[in-house]
């Protein structure tokens, strides 16, 4: 049975892609990564980098056995920074956060530091969300903090959103400093399978093409009726299948 490596997300924990390893269990050992600044993981630190995240999945990766890597979002950055290091057996990368020719814009991210600063994760919630276009520009700004306020004090969900707030300008800045053309990934020879949603913001899913140009093995499969967080919160079990194929 092939072992699978599972890498979360930007604001995710481990468990929060349970569905997607108990999916994957007929046919996957499936371990997940606790990612740094999360639970009882070691935390960013001064030194946070690419290398470090990247270093820990190796670790993880050296324990277990595993020779597949799937990565989410930000995950899926770093799995991809994993395989120019070591060559997999096979890489599923969704909507990964690369930026190619600034194609991602964090621009809010001093914005969102002030607000957190200030003592105002659920304000600092809302700039992240509708900046990257998860919640809709149109509603206006009071009602978006509010809602985002709302989950961050009332639900197990938002209350863990709230712990791993801090995690994000150190990833943002890294998502930053590595902008190029993407020809770096090119040096991939893992066989690469690109996911993405027909529902996702369009810079999630136009990076799969530009990617799939630059890799030598990589393919793309996008899904009409995904968005970005298929696989921890849409549709687990369908994420599963697209990686079993």
């Amino acid at each position: 049975m092939p072992t699978l490596l599972v890498i979360p997300g930007t604001i995710r924990r481990a468990h929060n892609y349970d569905a997607l390893a108990a999916a994957l269990g007929p046919t996957y050992t499936v371990h997940i990564l606790e990612r740094r600044g999360r639970g009882n993981a070691l935390p960013q630190g001064a030194d946070y980098s690419i290398d470090q995240e990247v270093d820990d999945a190796l670790t993880l990766l050296d324990r277990t056995g595993a020779t597949q890597v799937f990565g989410h979002s930000y995950g899926g950055l770093i799995a991809l920074h994993l395989a120019l290091r070591r060559d997999l057996e096979r890489l599923i990368a969704y909507e990964p956060a690369v930026s190619i020719d600034g194609s991602l814009n964090l621009g809010f991210l001093p914005e969102f530091e002030r607000l957190l600063d200030r003592g105002r994760p659920g304000a600092a919630l809302a700039e992240f969300l509708t900046r990257l276009q998860f919640l809709p520009a149109r509603i206006p700004r009071p009602i978006r903090t509010a809602m985002a306020a709302l989950l961050i004090r009332t639900t197990t969900e938002g209350r863990e959103i709230r712990e791993v707030l801090p995690t994000i300008p150190n990833e943002g800045r890294v998502v930053i400093g590595l902008d190029s053309d993407g020809s770096r990934y090119a040096a991939v020879k893992t066989p690469t399978l690109l996911l993405g949603g027909g529902r996702s913001p369009a810079y999630n899913r136009d990076i799969l093409p530009k990617l799939e140009a630059i890799m030598p093995l990589a393919k793309t499969v996008i899904t009409p009726e995904f968005d970005h967080n298929a696989p921890d919160l849409g549709d687990p079990a369908k994420v599963a299948a697209l990686i079993r194929a």
